[in-house]
């Protein structure tokens, strides 16, 4: 395993499994089925030919095989807006395939700053991690999770909570930690 897959692997046991930012995350924490791609693309064609090949291999393969794919560039998109620019050109290569409703994105950046907020607030950490990332995710394994949940509309109210919480020095120590160990 890679540095950079390392390094995500140690945010989702921190972050997003540690702090239960996402309650659907934990059951593929360790499974074969949860798929993390490091991409070294360095140009958008290249950006957007690894997120076309991601959103093949999520239509060629069963849930069983690949659940989930976290797409990461851990040598480009380092600007937040040119990384949004990336995530809307995705979105709209999604609608243009007809898998609206099929495919759902979400997206993840160092630098995640959530419009209005100041950059040290804490609720940015909810979507901060440690390189550029697009999750694609099974629209239908998605509204079955969310149906089985309960209030899962409070998940993002109760985040941002548990983060203010702990506070953006608690959360920049926990942050750091990922790039050390």
């Amino acid at each position: 395993m890679d540095k950079a897959e390392r390094q995500i692997r140690a945010w989702l046991d921190s972050f997003v499994i540690g702090l239960d930012l996402c309650p659907f995350a934990r059951p593929l924490q360790h499974s074969d089925s949860l798929r993390i791609c490091i991409s070294e693309a360095q140009t958008s064609v290249d950006h957007h030919k690894a997120f076309l090949q991601e959103l093949d291999l999520l239509q060629t393969c069963s849930e069983d095989e690949v659940a989930t794919t976290l797409l990461a560039f851990p040598d480009s998109l380092n600007a937040f807006d040119d990384f949004l620019d990336f995530v809307d050109g995705s979105q709209e290569l999604v609608e243009a395939a007809g898998l609206e409703g099929l495919i759902q994105l979400a997206n993840f950046h160092p630098h995640y700053q959530f419009e209005g907020t100041q950059a040290d607030a804490a609720e940015n950490f909810s979507n901060r991690s440690p390189y550029p990332i697009v999750h694609l995710l099974r629209e239908n394994m998605l509204t079955r999770l969310l149906e089985e949940f309960p209030e899962p509309e409070l998940i993002p109210r109760r985040n941002i909570a548990t983060l203010e919480e702990l506070g953006s020095d608690t959360l920049r120590s926990r942050w750091q930690k990922l790039f050390t160990e």
